[in-house]
């Protein structure tokens, strides 16, 4: 009798020195990701070489960083991040920031990641 393998479906869930990210789904050149950003910190300044991301903040106030150029993005509004764009996402605000992250293209993982500027010592 052949024993039935467990499947882990819970969602993956990883804490950075700026807050936290939770795997809600991903498949075949996608992901989505609810990302969490603690009072006053923001993420590394990076790009991607094979990935876009649109981002929805759905809790706070995001500040974002596009290739210089800030601008600012409240719950319920949207910004989409092209492929091989610098980006930084910050929390201005004294409380959570949280928002969806859509990723797109043929390679999603974490280590696409070319690190500009970080705020906690971690090189690309």
């Amino acid at each position: 009798m052949k024993e039935a393998t467990e499947i882990d479906n819970s969602p993956k869930y990883d804490e950075r020195p700026w807050g936290s990210f939770t795997v809600l789904d991903e498949g075949d050149g996608f992901k989505v990701k609810r990302i969490e950003v603690l009072a006053g910190k923001r993420l590394s300044y990076q790009k991607h070489a094979r990935r876009a991301e649109h981002w929805f903040v759905v809790k706070g106030t995001a500040k974002v960083t596009l290739d210089g150029s800030e601008i600012i993005c409240k719950a319920g509004e949207a910004i989409d991040i092209p492929v091989g764009a610098a980006h930084r996402v910050e929390n201005p605000g004294d409380e959570l920031m949280v928002f969806i992250e859509v990723q797109q293209g043929d390679y999603l993982g974490e280590d696409d990641i070319v690190r500009l500027e970080d705020d906690f010592g971690r090189n690309s």
